[in-house]
């Protein structure tokens, strides 16, 4: 039988290793979606690429899969970092699923002049990573950050990587990553009620920042992190 499920695995994998399940995954597995002793699931750990397991231990409180063979290669991102100010729950949610999908290689919740939350459960955005890759057939699952102010984002920012800073206030200019090279880089969405005064004025005079408008329209939060990725991966990244 054709293995369909697809699971996150704090394990090494290798052919003939064996892996202990967590309670809640064993629950997922042998509760939720009944399979049984011999069934096939496919597995990553974010390092060792894709491998088809069978179940050979199966209850509902633990269970043990035995890799067999590797399905995929490792395939990791480019070294690209999203870094947004937290919006309302669900969209925040959204944002670290599509940017585990598109290809983030970490992302950071930032917190900025006017962003609206002050925190995060970054345990559960972390798993909300886990799971776009597991839906998604990625080998790879981007690190989600605890909330840090965005001043503090900057005043240890790398000489070496580039930032593609998404200024609602250039909306109609035009998208200026013609001349940008590869490398390291970072995209930068502000929040709902846009960067400030000072937060503009510091951004736009960092050497590594370029300014980039995303079309002629403001976009909410969560529509900016789609289509800025989206512009990043089609010039610089991994989608050429």
């Amino acid at each position: 039988m054709t293995a369909k499920i697809r699971l996150y695995v704090d394990h090494p994998l290798g052919e003939g290793q064996s892996l202990a399940l967590t309670r809640d995954q064993a629950h997922y597995l042998f509760a939720v979606m009944r399979l049984a002793v011999g069934d096939g699931v496919l597995v990553f750990n974010g390092r060792d690429g894709e491998w088809r397991t069978d179940v050979a231990v199966a209850n509902k409180r633990n269970g043990v899969l035995v890799c067999r063979a590797q399905t995929a290669p490792q395939r990791n991102p480019p070294d690209l970092w999203l870094l947004f100010a937290p919006i309302k729950k669900a969209r925040t949610d959204f944002i670290v699923e599509k940017a585990a999908e598109m290809g983030a290689a970490r992302i950071m919740p930032v917190q900025t002049r006017f962003t609206n939350s002050e925190r995060i459960r970054q345990d559960r955005l972390q798993a909300h990573s886990v799971e776009a890759a597991e839906q998604c057939g990625g080998t790879f699952v981007p690190e989600v950050a605890d909330l840090t102010k965005l001043d503090a984002v900057l005043d240890n920012w790398h000489a070496d990587r580039q930032l593609m800073f998404c200024n609602e206030a250039e909306a109609g200019s035009a998208t200026r990553l013609a001349n940008a090279t590869p490398g390291p880089w970072a995209i930068l969405i502000g929040p709902e009620g846009g960067f400030s005064e000072a937060e503009r004025t510091r951004l736009t005079a960092l050497p590594q920042a370029h300014v980039v408008s995303l079309g002629p329209r403001i976009l909410r939060a969560d529509t900016a992190a789609v289509a800025a990725m989206t512009l990043w991966q089609m010039a610089l990244g991994d989608w050429q």
